[in-house]
């Protein structure tokens, strides 16, 4: 009867392992082919050129590609919507930031997704201070000469964005509300039209991110009035910070890489392995740093430095968001 019972757990020991083992062998052999990276931006942007940046070195780190999939519209909805459906097996990811994960909390009453619950992060991608930029004309060298020169002609100032939700909305809005202002907000489909706007004199200011902002003042068809963040930057070493003004507002338009809700441990495990081995290649920090973006340290690209950012964008922005932003629906 022993020999039985010995025999029969056996049996059904080797039964589970034999029904587990192609799962294990499944996730120590991710990734067998090709993994697409959702990008819910239309291709050619700031977010876009970080994403396939680091996708690339990510792939190389993989031993496969990662393809590109942009899938633009409704500040990032669509795409992530499309994301979190997929199958949780690692071989469809998401990029995402700031934008899709903070500010949509504020910007649209039912969103089509949970910012936390519905993702998985992997880890940060990058970040891109926020400045203030005026037109080259606007009497104001420096943050305070901004905030009087508001006061006395808010009613007829304006600002352009990228549009309602994006980061380029998102600044101006936490900016705003911190020098407790109102000006007239004209929303754009794109940065390029309303950076060509606020060259053309048709709006006074906006807030953008330096990847696209500083071969604008390179050129003199725009200034750049403060660094909405708290250091300055190399590349404009004489422009002062909003906390140095006495305003201590830290906007950074940063991305992360997620994946959707369910997706096994190890597979994500994996895919940080990668993100970090892309942002600690030189060359890739180099030509990143020539844009203004600041790349995380491997040791902190993690999914926890994700959550936190979504934690701490959410306590802190989204009440600002709500109470001077524009619903999307």
């Amino acid at each position: 009867m022993k020999l039985s019972i010995r025999l029969i757990a056996g049996l059904a020991a080797l039964c589970a392992t034999l029904l587990t083992a192609p799962a294990a062998m499944a996730a120590t052999a991710f990734p067998t082919h090709a993994v697409t990276l959702i990008v819910p931006f239309p291709a050619g942007g700031p977010s876009d050129a970080l994403a396939r940046a680091v996708a690339q070195k990510m792939g190389e780190n993989l031993g496969q590609p990662i393809v590109i999939e942009n899938l633009g519209g409704a500040n990032g909805v669509i795409g992530l919507t499309k994301a979190i459906k997929a199958n949780a097996d690692g071989y469809t990811i998401a990029f995402g930031g700031i934008g899709t994960h903070v500010a949509n909390v504020a910007l649209y009453k039912k969103l089509a997704y949970d910012p936390v619950a519905d993702f998985a992060p992997i880890g940060p991608a990058g970040a891109a201070p926020m400045l203030l930029l005026a037109r080259a004309d606007l009497p104001a060298g420096n943050l305070r000469e901004f905030v009087a020169w508001v006061a006395k002609n808010k009613d007829k100032a304006s600002y352009g964005s990228a549009g309602v939700g994006s980061i380029s909305h998102y600044g101006c809005v936490l900016l705003l509300s911190s020098i407790g202002q109102n000006v007239t907000h004209i929303p754009y489909k794109g940065v390029a039209p309303a950076a060509n706007d606020l060259m053309g004199g048709q709006t006074d200011f906006m807030c953008d991110q330096t990847t696209t902002a500083l071969p604008q003042i390179a050129g003199g068809r725009i200034k750049a009035i403060a660094v909405l963040s708290k250091t300055r930057l190399a590349q404009l070493p004489r422009t002062g910070t909003a906390t140095e003004a006495g305003y201590p507002l830290d906007v950074r338009s940063w991305n992360a890489f997620f994946a959707p809700r369910g997706t096994p441990q190890s597979v994500l495990a994996r895919l940080t392995i990668a993100l970090q081995y892309a942002v600690a290649d030189t060359a890739l920090r180099q030509q990143m740093e020539g844009l203004g973006v600041e790349l995380p340290k491997p040791a902190d690209t993690t999914p926890a430095a994700v959550s936190g950012l979504i934690a701490r964008g959410i306590r802190e922005d989204v009440p600002a968001l709500k109470a001077k932003g524009d619903y999307l629906d």
